[in-house]
């Protein structure tokens, strides 16, 4: 079969590498950054697209039923070298979270996907670390059915189809694909294809799925405790709502799946997210990754001072690194601040950005300090040099 495959940057290339494998004539096209001429995409086959791109782009024009997305390019590839059990976690929150909260909870070994990387279970061994992208969910899935493991996979924007078992873990949406696309309808098409589905606790079932179930009617979570059919959990990380979503989810997504639970009693917190340290002496709260918006930044400001009450916290917030759709925009950041009322607020991000967050907090009470800088790590070093002795609060949206 003749493909053309777009958008190398978010996958592309690794794809069209699959295909090529399996015997396929495969041409790959930079969308974004190429300069052209591009090919005649009537002379395909099929035409491979991400479900983030633009849908009136010039070469999906007349594709038609040629079109395939990658996650369904993806899921052709993953037939031919399934790992014993795939799950797929998908969601706007909490991908990461769940997913590394059922890699704990599953027997045996197995392989973990995540944007933190990817890792060997039961260790915990990082092996490399690409993004989240479906073409990347192939090299996994293929490092688990060489262990005869299971492989957890955390994807953006939906899910192949081709695991055991799909999990979405949040029904928040947001516009992508050039803002004519609703991201949840994109996801919850994908999740039709799976043959089972986990929902979020209190979701009504997705009409027409099969097998489609909510964490809530597997597993219970009341104060610090899950009440499972394979028996109760106790963990103090239910106490922030950055967790309590995700373990509930990987509870019910364990129960299905026969693997334990209990486990998730001694799961600690992920680096990057609610996770809790110190810096030169002061508490840390680290909340930086992916996912980070206005309700995480505030929450982690909240677990700050619960941990030390002293009014001279610090905020640093804004964005490293834009998601392909979902971003931390200044309008957020700046609300973020005015809820979270830090005495001193450091804004991460380019010239503009910044610029823009400080033309709005102009627009609020909030009279704290502010500091800039570029990245997430000038960011850190501007909290600790430039504040008292306070708490401080990492909730950068960036790649973690």
């Amino acid at each position: 079969m003749d493909f053309l495959v777009l958008d190398t940057i978010h996958g592309g290339d690794l794809l069209g590498d699959e295909l090529r494998l399996r015997g396929h004539r495969v041409e790959t096209v930079d969308v974004y950054r190429g300069t052209g001429p591009w090919p005649d995409p009537d002379e395909f086959d099929r035409v491979v697209a991400p479900v983030h791109l633009d849908p009136d782009h010039p070469l999906l024009e007349g594709a038609g039923e040629r079109l395939l997305t990658h996650h369904e390019a993806v899921g052709l590839c993953l037939a031919d070298h399934r790992p014993r059990c795939l799950v797929e976690v998908t969601g706007a929150r909490g991908k990461t979270t769940t997913a590394f909260a059922l890699a704990a909870a599953l027997e045996g070994r197995g392989i973990l996907h995540t944007t933190a990387g990817t890792f060997v279970f039961p260790e915990r061994r990082r092996i490399w670390r690409r993004s989240i992208t479906p073409a990347s969910i192939l090299p996994a899935a293929r490092a688990a059915a060489a262990i005869g493991g299971w492989c957890v996979a955390e994807e953006s924007l939906g899910v192949t189809g081709a695991g055991d078992l799909a999990v979405l873990t949040s029904m928040d949406d947001y516009p992508c694909a050039a803002k004519k696309r609703s991201a949840l309808a994109v996801k919850l098409g994908t999740c039709r294809r799976a043959p089972r589905l986990l929902l979020p606790a209190g979701t009504d079932p997705l009409p027409g799925h099969p097998d489609v179930i909510s964490a809530d009617r597997v597993a219970r979570v009341t104060g610090g405790t899950i009440e499972t059919p394979s028996g109760i959990v106790t963990t103090p990380l239910l106490a922030h709502a950055g967790y309590r979503n995700a373990l509930q989810i990987a509870a019910a997504a364990a129960v299905l799946l026969g693997g334990r639970p209990s486990r998730l009693a001694t799961m600690e917190a992920i680096p990057g997210r609610l996770s809790v340290g110190t810096e030169d002496g002061r508490v840390l709260v680290d909340d930086a990754n992916s996912g980070t918006n206005r309700a995480t930044a505030v929450e982690a400001a909240r677990l700050a001072r619960a941990l030390d009450p002293g009014p001279e916290l610090a905020l640093v917030v804004g964005e490293e690194f834009r998601a392909v759709c979902e971003g931390f925009s200044p309008e957020e950041v700046a609300a973020a601040i005015e809820e979270a009322a830090p005495a001193m607020a450091v804004l991460v991000g380019p010239p503009a950005f910044r610029a823009a967050v400080s033309a709005r907090l102009a627009a609020t009470p909030w009279q704290g300090r502010v500091r800039e800088a570029s990245t997430l790590a000038e960011g850190r070093v501007a909290a600790r040099d430039g504040h008292g002795g306070g708490p401080i609060v990492l909730a950068v949206k960036t790649w973690r």
